[in-house]
């Protein structure tokens, strides 16, 4: 369904640029990385947080969203312009030698959409049939791909939860030693670094994962509709010309 294209240069140079930041501040204020490597407090907030996002979430669901998180640095690759070429090319055709021509071009046709699409013009469905059934597949496909995208968001607001309860047991464990002070520093480390694994995951990968996700799956739905009412006019015999000039509407 998608092809990827060339790395974004802006989603990694957004990452690292956080982290430096954020690392270059700890470094300033006198503390040391050391200071933020807590196994047990990552363990804490990472699995508290994929155990829930698993819960809420059917596997399939799970495992496309986290396949799907690839896209932020190598999104899908999205050609406007192609696909209006595309579709006048085949407006041309049905002109030229009827619409049960394009019958020969479905099995050349990779995009499942502009399979089903030629099959329905080829067979002759009216305007209005040809429309609703494609629009029913790409409600299908959104909301598929939507759900996927939305466990990075359901991780951006378990985290910082998750990092709090890591906090509150990192504190039961300094009360239980005070005793012992060789045992508190560890224990006051896990409770302000969980802390700061919640917020920092949340707030630096997870929800800004999730929006760009639905960025990337916004104009792959727009490129989808396009095709869609370019199928329809074609169906209505429209002139290639006027077909072209309505679908750059969507690209202004």
């Amino acid at each position: 369904m998608f092809k990827k294209s060339k790395m974004d240069l802006n989603s990694v140079f957004g990452i690292l640029l956080a982290f430096v930041a954020i690392i270059g501040g700890q470094f300033l204020e006198g503390g040391h990385l050391s200071s933020l490597m807590q196994a047990a407090a990552l363990l804490i907030v990472m699995g508290g947080t994929v155990g829930a996002v698993l819960l809420q979430s059917p596997m399939k669901i799970f495992v496309n969203g986290v396949r799907m998180s690839a896209w932020v640095f190598f999104p899908p690759s999205n050609s406007p312009q192609a696909l209006i070429k595309q579709i006048i090319n085949w407006s041309q055709i049905s002109r030229k030698d009827g619409l049960l021509a394009l019958e020969a071009l479905v099995p050349g046709v990779k995009d499942p959409l502009s399979k089903k699409g030629l099959q329905l013009l080829a067979d002759g469905s009216p305007p209005d049939k040809l429309r609703e059934a494609l629009e029913i597949e790409i409600s299908a496909v959104e909301n598929h791909l939507r759900q996927s995208a939305r466990i990075w968001e359901a991780a951006g607001g378990y985290a910082p939860t998750i990092g709090i309860l890591g906090a509150v047991l990192g504190l039961i464990h300094v009360m239980e030693n005070l005793s012992d002070p060789n045992l508190l520093g560890n224990g006051i480390a896990v409770a302000f670094v969980a802390t700061v694994y919640g917020v920092g995951l949340a707030n630096l990968i997870f929800l800004p994962v999730a929006n760009k996700l639905k960025t990337i799956i916004g104009e792959y739905i727009v490129l989808q509709e396009t095709l869609v009412d370019g199928f329809v006019a074609i169906a209505q015999g429209e002139h290639p010309r006027l077909i072209e000039s309505r679908l750059n509407g969507y690209f202004i």
